[in-house]
């Protein structure tokens, strides 16, 4: 049976993306981001699903860092999904919301819901969790006044109730996850791909006047749409990066080739992390 790890535990958006894109794998949590990428690499699982990119609150900076500078995964599918974040309590509670002393969820959830929590419940503390479902898991063995932010999932898997639902600021909120694996014959996702995307790695050889146009001039002339570009630090000293850029298109032998022979030709260094479908699933 092919295992699935993803970013527990149970009740993350992660586990909700997990399993409306597949049906009767097994599926394993893992605490962080790392120790999930580090199973596919390690084979303990066949597949890890990781948060990459939230429309709100950007980049997983962790997802991406781990996969360039640690372990070098292949990107094989993406699956975006909504969020919908809901403000969940203990079955007991019974108070206002100015009673909530505690609020509880991962750092991106709370500032999803930052206007939210501004009006609503200035006073209350907010505290940071590895995952929106280890916030509920919290509350869940909790019987003091706080609340987690969460989703609909959390709920049901740790008998919490909705105390108020869709408290995101911005209705148009998608996560995107990457889904990793070594071999692209163990993926079976039972949905039809809307797109399809190619992710590129470059780096320049050093800092120097018209570099980055240089590099989009090379897409730019063969008429190839990039969906995102994105810096990252090298970690090799200040005002050295890295680019990742997203094409919204599949790797082919005309084009891609020849951006990467030009690319180089300018000193860049050029690493395909993955050519795949994007699946956009709704709840």
């Amino acid at each position: 049976m092919v295992k699935i790890g993803y970013l527990g535990p149970r009740g993350t958006f992660t586990k909700l993306a997990v399993d409306t894109a597949f049906n009767g794998e097994h599926k394993q949590s893992f605490t962080t981001i790392p120790e999930c990428i580090d199973a596919v690499q390690n084979e303990a699982v066949d597949i890890g699903v990781v948060p990459l990119e939230n429309a709100i609150e950007g980049t997983v900076q962790l997802t991406v860092d781990y996969l360039v500078h640690q372990v070098r995964l292949p990107i094989m599918a993406e699956i975006v999904v909504p969020i919908q974040q809901h403000l969940l309590v203990a079955p007991g509670f019974s108070g206002d919301l100015s009673d909530v002393l505690d609020v509880y969820s991962h750092s991106h959830a709370i500032a999803q819901c930052h206007q939210f929590l501004h009006m609503h419940m200035p006073d209350a503390n907010l505290n940071f969790t590895s995952s929106t479902g280890k916030a509920a898991e919290m509350v869940s063995n909790s019987e003091d006044r706080m609340a987690a932010i969460g989703n609909k999932l959390a709920a049901r898997e740790y008998g919490l109730t909705i105390y108020r639902e869709n408290i995101h600021d911005y209705p148009n909120n998608h996560t995107r996850f990457a889904v990793l694996a070594k071999n692209k014959e163990m993926l079976n996702i039972k949905h039809e791909a809307q797109a399809e995307k190619t992710s590129l790695l470059i780096t320049l050889p050093s800092d120097y006047a018209g570099a980055l146009y240089q590099v989009l001039a090379a897409f730019a002339w063969r008429k190839m749409n990039l969906s995102k570009i994105e810096s990252r630090p090298m970690k090799t000293g200040l005002g050295n990066y890295f680019f990742i850029v997203d094409v919204n298109q599949p790797y082919d032998d005309v084009l891609f080739p020849g951006v990467k022979a030009e690319l180089e030709a300018l000193g860049c260094h050029v690493t395909i992390l993955g050519t795949y479908p994007v699946y956009q699933i709704d709840l």
